[in-house]
């Protein structure tokens, strides 16, 4: 039997880029529900008529919507099932905005692999994401530190 799983350790190559398909179509339920549960009242996420008062004439997508949506797009390739723990994130950006009705993919490189010095059988990966909107505009890049299983950690 054949059970989908993300990569160990050894299996990271440095370099190696991964497009994770297919993308993710935002909703208007999306963003009203993503901003209401995380309590970030910001009127450009909601409010229709005073966000098109605004620069962007319309309500933009939830920044923290489209990285947690950035990283959960790679779980399935890369990590699913062999992630012990996210170790951080630096490097956020949003260099254009995300709106209702585009699709956001992702595109995930490895940036660097090795053994953990005090957690034998697992290591350390770093992961640089980016994110695109159906026109191939980037709107969102991320590093991404995570502690994976290495094949010697798993029975």
């Amino acid at each position: 039997m054949i059970e989908q799983r993300g990569l160990l350790l050894e299996e990271f190559i440095v370099g190696e880029k991964y497009a994770h398909r297919p993308g993710r179509t935002v909703t208007d339920a999306d963003n009203v529900l993503f901003t209401t549960l995380t309590m970030n009242t910001q009127a450009l996420h909601l409010d229709a008529a005073f966000s098109a008062t605004q620069p962007f004439g319309r309500p933009l997508v939830n920044s923290m919507w489209t990285l947690s949506t950035l990283i959960g797009l790679s779980v399935a390739q890369l990590t699913q099932g062999t992630l012990v723990a996210q170790l951080g994130l630096s490097d956020v950006s949003f260099p254009a905005p995300l709106f209702v009705g585009d699709t956001l993919s992702a595109v995930t490189e490895v940036v660097s692999v090795r053994p953990s010095a005090s957690r034998p059988g697992q290591g350390v990966v770093v992961l640089a994401h980016t994110g695109c909107s159906q026109n191939d505009e980037v709107v969102v890049t991320a590093t991404r530190t995570v502690l994976v299983w290495a094949k010697d950690g798993v029975e």
